[in-house]
């Protein structure tokens, strides 16, 4: 899993899917977009990738680095993220994840959380980790 957060609503979403994963018996590997060293790919079954959005619906330029060190586009992608709706409205709520849950053609739709993931939204992660989990074991 690698994901980029500098409010940290972005990393509590990557560690309630954490979470999970390891519920579900699935190894979970760590990378902080930005400050850890760049990963191989090949090692891994899915690649959970969560951002925030950025300005005006832009991607953060951690993440697109991140990107260009993958080096080309795997296929087990997922893609999640956190937004929030008072900047842009719901024309650029997490805006990132749409971009890359589209440049990376993901089998899976993109997890969108309105700012943390407290209360009712704790569960949509849950529920969509599932859903991933689930549609990989239809590919394997």
């Amino acid at each position: 899993m690698a994901y980029l957060s500098y409010s940290g609503n972005t990393k509590e979403v990557a560690e309630i899917v954490e979470s999970k994963l390891k519920e579900e018996n699935v190894l979970v590997d760590n990378h902080r977009i930005g400050i850890d060293p760049p990963i191989d790919p090949e090692y891994y079954d899915i690649i959970f990738i969560g951002t925030f959005t950025w300005e005006l619906g832009a991607t953060p330029d951690e993440v697109k680095d991140f990107v260009l060190e993958i080096g080309y586009k795997p296929d087990n992608i997922a893609v999640f993220g956190t937004g929030d709706t008072q900047f842009g409205g719901d024309d650029l709520y997490c805006k990132a994840v749409d971009k890359l849950g589209k440049f990376y053609r993901s089998r899976w739709n993109g997890l969108k959380i309105e700012q943390s993931p407290r209360g009712s939204q704790e569960r949509k992660v849950e529920s969509w980790v599932e859903g991933v989990l689930q549609h990989a074991k239809s590919f394997a």
